[in-house]
């Protein structure tokens, strides 16, 4: 039986408890399309007083709570399918403070990670976490899923720009930690217990992140290759010559999934296998030269067929069209995702066994490769066949799963790289984690949310 939603009206403004259907789909999903939204309801609370008032009223009615950021993840960690009260942080959207001589920002958990961008360089900053969602996931979802990105070679992942956490606890209690402080010796760290646990732990309303300088004449190079076990010769001889910022790659499917969608032109003469997307901050003369020389010796060697450089911002924006626009190209074929990753030298070895496997149980299906590949972060997308029922579709890429779960597990990979776990990875935890980590897993969630109403039936 659900409660009664009057004694919630009294926490809320009259505007931010919604009950309509429209509302309901909205905030009750993610991108993921496997579930149908069924929430009680949607709050949408101002300061994290409202939301400790709301996780109090949810253990006293013993009703399951869904925080809700940007609703951009893919595996179902914001789906409320059960009558849950999803938890919006959308009117929780202001920049709180900003203290220049440390390069820290203070914001609520609702801004927009492009907003928090924007601030930054208004202030002469950078804040450098970056993905293609940037105009639509807000700061907490980041921190709830430690989401990476396409800079995560250079700058690292959500959790390296973290200096202090406000939180409201499954139990309702507001926590603050770290504070800002860039030293702190006095035990456990509990804002990193925050980061990345999918909002099972509690509510992330507020966060003190550190920005940094301004890249300077950032500059791409794609470069078509032969095969992917050159690649760790290839950021070998990079990563000795230039600072990498970013170091992508994309196969020969996904670009002729991109050229014709975007009318864009083929972006090296010759036509390879893979592609790989190098930018570089390019600081000075000897910084590109010592880039040409890399790319000269690739040729000589001949783990690089072909290759373009930009010439200016402009074309570096356009060269990364090629890599950016892959997501939404495919998007209206229903891809089934897998994002996972290795070990960098691992990953031609990874790749080329889950080709085998893919093309030996499903041949009839395309396979779309990119990803971050600096940091072994891989993107598998399978589509379907366009007269296939998508359920049916779905299942077959479910019963193919294990055998790509257990080629992760050989190699020491995880089966969720910068998505989280959600509804849709749960089941295959395992193959990440040893049942000892799990059962610490589930001993320090029963310690924030001895209720279990935080996301519950996500994760675990």
């Amino acid at each position: 039986m659900q409660p009664s939603l009057d004694s919630l009206r009294n926490i809320l403004e009259a505007d931010c408890l919604l009950t309509d259907s429209d509302s309901l789909s909205q905030y009750g999903k993610d991108w993921t399309n496997q579930y149908t939204p069924a929430p009680l309801a949607i709050a949408l609370p101002k300061t994290t007083e409202q939301v400790a008032a709301i996780v109090q009223w949810a253990n006293k009615h013993s009703v399951a709570l869904v925080p809700s950021g940007g609703r951009t993840g893919l595996s179902g960690g914001a789906v409320a399918e059960h009558g849950e009260l999803v938890i919006a942080l959308d009117k929780m959207n202001q920049v709180i403070a900003f203290e220049s001589a440390t390069q820290q920002v203070k914001c609520q958990a609702g801004v927009i990670t492009e907003q928090l961008q924007q601030f930054a360089e208004e202030n002469d900053l950078y804040y450098p976490v970056d993905f293609a969602s940037s105009g639509s996931s807000q700061i907490g979802g980041n921190i709830a899923t430690n989401a990476g990105g396409i800079k995560v070679i250079r700058y690292g992942l959500t959790r390296d720009w973290i200096m202090g956490l406000t939180v409201v606890t499954g139990k309702g209690e507001v926590l603050e930690l770290n504070a800002g402080l860039i030293k702190n010796a006095t035990g456990y760290d509990l804002r990193h217990l925050f980061i990345g646990s999918e909002g099972t732990l509690g509510i992330v309303t507020e966060a003190t992140i550190k920005l940094t300088r301004q890249p300077k004449n950032l500059t791409v190079l794609l470069l078509a290759i032969p095969q992917l076990d050159k690649v760790k010769e290839l950021l070998n001889t990079f990563q000795k010559e230039v600072d990498l910022t970013a170091f992508e790659f994309f196969s020969e499917e996904a670009l002729l999934k991109v050229m014709p969608h975007h009318n864009l032109p083929r972006p090296v003469e010759t036509e390879a296998p893979f592609y790989c997307l190098l930018e570089f901050d390019a600081t000075s003369d000897d910084i590109l030269e010592n880039a040409l020389g890399c790319f000269e010796s690739g040729l000589e060697q001949e783990f690089i067929l072909d290759g373009v450089m930009s010439q200016s911002q402009q074309q570096a924006a356009e060269l990364w069209k090629y890599r950016e626009y892959i997501s939404e190209t495919i998007s209206s074929r229903r891809p089934y995702k897998n994002d996972i990753s290795v070990t960098p030298d691992k990953v031609s070895e990874f790749l080329g066994r889950v080709n085998n496997i893919v093309a030996e149980h499903y041949p009839e299906f395309e396979v779309i490769w990119f990803g971050h590949i600096g940091d072994g972060n891989l993107h598998l997308n399978i589509l379907a066949p366009d007269d296939m029922d998508y359920a049916e579709f779905v299942k077959a890429c479910e019963n193919v799963n294990p055998l790509i779960f257990e080629v992760l597990r050989e190699l020491g990979g995880s089966i969720s790289a910068e998505h989280g776990v959600g509804l849709l990875k749960k089941p295959y935890l395992n193959y990440t984690r040893t049942e000892a980590e799990i059962n610490y897993m589930k001993g320090i969630k029963a310690a924030f949310d001895p209720n279990n109403i935080m996301n519950p039936g996500k994760l675990f």
